[in-house]
């Protein structure tokens, strides 16, 4: 295991497993060998249903040739990734299986959905958590992306089995990954980031996130349809809607979002867009320091340079595009610009001055919910997230540099406060 403060200790457990899958390597055993077909007969035979969709197989095929070319997996790396890809396979198989048996499904109308989409580490996950303790919104839920089979219903929503086996898995993933949960937070039945659902799709950021794939990224940025994912994010609300479970508006969260805003707003044109902004230098370093700790479960041979030079640019690319689209598309009544500053300052002065720009109505048992959850989810809560550019050999200058186009827009915002939420 390589020499870093960020990097995850392995256990000894671990240790050995590692130890001897690459032992089984050597002596010509792929123990954890991820394979198309495979993946997506198993899918077909665990929901007895027969399923194909080419940009869910191109996402497949494209995230399994980076694997295989750029990740450098430990076997618990191989081994996870191959569960994973499995476990999403018949999900997907699932849901697609529902709507087959009620396609009237698809009838069924998103209005007005909210979309948090600021750059990673600026409050977002947060935020959502906070508006998800108003009765008027949903949001997708760890437990349901991961096993949302079937969709849940008003009297299994809060407790049912599901749940009770992701909080088992999550507890597993915080015993791995000690420092986790300072630097991010997740609960089986919190909020999840439509990264989630994407991944579904195969074709997500999610994944990104868990090892080094920079041909799957280039894809991903560049060729993948994402017009199509969206469509299946669509298609996802629909069926977790379908079971009875329903709120005035879905509310949803994913930086990704950044980079295909157009996209969004084609699949859903009435969509609401609360975008977070923080100062890049803050954003690079920390979410450099979440992905590379996560990337050193599951590789020996991550890089925290290599990542923070990655992160850096693929942040400052994302939002260059974001920027572009939102010129273009003209939308600017449906957007909402807040300062992470600002929210962290006085979380329910900017909650407020949200509902006020969207015209919402946040009732007083909403209002001491979200009081009740800031309260429990102190900061700082589970210790400190520590992070710095130099931790990562980036430089202020660098960021500067990459994030000149941003940093002009933030300057913009603060000349003209009435742009923004304070």
């Amino acid at each position: 295991m390589y020499d870093s403060p960020i990097a995850i200790e392995h256990s000894r457990s671990l240790r050995v497993f590692n130890a001897v899958g690459a032992f089984a390597g050597r002596l010509g055993f792929d123990l954890f060998g991820l394979d198309r077909d495979r993946i997506l007969n198993q899918a077909a035979e665990a929901t007895e249903f027969s399923f194909a969709d080419d940009a869910m197989t191109e996402g497949l095929d494209r995230l399994i040739a980076s694997l295989d070319a750029d990740s450098g997996l430990n076997p618990f790396g191989a081994f996870a990734l191959n569960r994973t890809l499995q476990r999403m396979a018949v999900s997907r198989f699932g849901v697609e299986k529902a709507i087959a048996e009620r396609p009237e499904i698809l009838e069924d109308r998103i209005a007005e959905p909210v979309f948090i989409i600021g750059m990673p580490r600026s409050g977002t996950s947060i935020l959502q958590a906070l508006l998800y303790r108003d009765a008027a919104h949903r949001s997708p839920l760890s437990w349901e992306c991961l096993l949302p089979n079937p969709a849940p219903t008003p009297d299994d929503y809060r407790d049912n089995d599901r749940i009770d086996a992701i909080r088992t898995e999550f507890d597993q993933v915080f015993r791995l990954v000690p420092d986790f949960r300072k630097k991010h937070y997740m609960e089986a039945d919190s909020p999840q980031e439509c990264v989630g659902v994407t991944a579904l799709n195969f074709t997500s950021f999610q994944y990104i996130a868990t090892a080094y794939l920079p041909g799957y990224h280039e894809w991903f940025v560049d060729a993948a349809d994402q017009l199509a994912n969206l469509r299946w994010h669509k298609r996802f609300l629909q069926f977790l809607q379908s079971g009875g479970v329903r709120r005035t508006r879905w509310l949803l969260k994913s930086p990704v979002h950044l980079m295909r805003l157009k996209a969004l707003f084609e699949v859903y044109p009435d969509a609401r867009v609360i975008m977070s902004h923080r100062h890049p230098s803050e954003v690079v370093s920390s979410v450099t320091s979440l992905v590379s700790s996560m990337r050193s479960l599951y590789s020996d041979t991550e890089s925290v340079e290599r990542t923070g030079h990655e992160q850096l640019r693929l942040w400052a690319r994302y939002f260059d595009r974001f920027l572009e689209a939102r010129r273009s598309l003209n939308l600017e009544t449906q957007i909402v610009d807040i300062r992470f500053d600002d929210f962290v300052n006085d979380h329910m002065s900017v909650v407020n001055r949200i509902y006020g720009r969207f015209g919402w109505r946040l009732d007083e048992a909403g209002a001491a919910r979200m009081r009740a959850f800031l309260d429990t989810e102190r900061k700082d809560k589970h210790g400190r997230h520590e992070y710095s550019l130099e931790m990562f050999g980036l430089k202020t200058g660098d960021v500067e540099k990459h994030y000149s186009g941003y940093l002009e827009f933030l300057d913009g915002l603060d000349a003209t406060p009435e742009l923004r939420i304070a």
